[in-house]
């Protein structure tokens, strides 16, 4: 049942080293949330999964395959899709040709087809919809959030990584990207793992959190047998 296993794994900014010794599992369909205060090291794990960051040690297995030393595009095919922080959308793309980006993770894979992804993605967010033609750049912080993450899904991950997911967003858009996720989840079978500040929505998405202190996993558990009051004291955020 597992999908995501990372053993020891650290990384390094030059000499800085960043991540030390992370052990963590993660089971299919699951939802996991990683928190702690900015600069211990969430994102930098995040981008160790997908890849945009080198191990300098340790091992990640990923749906049973080593994928240690895989390059980002070859974990992106492999099934890893990531948001990263700021969204990095195209600014000069339109909605629909940033979508169609997304689509190059599915160069090789076999039984998967390009044909009807844009369609359940503008089901999962209908405002993309109302959009399609506009540049992402013209586009609001909560409306290019939902391109990033429908992006992503384009792609047809099993694992789908967000960082920072409700960064600056309105809390009605931060209701209607929990709903889609929950849908993306429950109906599409993705994993998802989010780095997030805010602690009440970490808390009524994810199954199970990290705790992260200075690189380093320093408590774990159940969202459903502890409070974000009960670990608040940790993230000090």
């Amino acid at each position: 049942m597992t999908l995501l296993n990372l053993e020891a794994v650290s990384s390094a900014y030059g000499q800085s080293k960043v991540l030390w010794d992370i052990d963590m599992s993660i089971e299919r369909g699951g939802a996991v949330a990683l928190i702690g205060r900015n600069g211990v090291g969430k994102s930098t794990l995040l981008n160790t999964i997908a890849g945009v960051q080198k191990l300098t040690g340790g091992k990640i297995t990923f749906d049973g395959a080593d994928v240690s030393s895989t390059p980002a595009h070859g974990r992106a095919r492999a099934g890893i899709g990531y948001v990263p922080q700021g969204r990095h959308v195209f600014p000069q793309l339109s909605v629909m040709e940033n979508l169609t980006v997304g689509l190059a993770a599915l160069s090789g894979r076999k039984g998967l087809s390009e044909s009807g992804i844009a369609a359940h993605i503008f089901e999962l967010f209908p405002k993309l919809t109302q959009i399609k033609n506009r540049k992402a750049g013209l586009l609001s912080g909560g409306e290019q959030q939902q391109l990033a993450i429908g992006r992503a899904l384009a792609g047809q991950p099993k694992l789908l990584l967000l960082d920072e997911p409700t960064e600056g967003i309105q809390p009605n858009v931060v209701q209607q990207i929990e709903d889609a996720l929950r849908r993306v989840r429950v109906e599409l079978g993705v994993t998802i793992v989010i780095v997030e500040q805010y602690l009440d929505f970490a808390w009524a998405f994810a199954d199970h959190y990290h705790v992260m202190q200075r690189g380093k996993i320093i408590r774990s558990g159940s969202t459903a047998e502890e409070s974000a009051e009960d670990i608040s004291h940790l993230v000090n955020i």
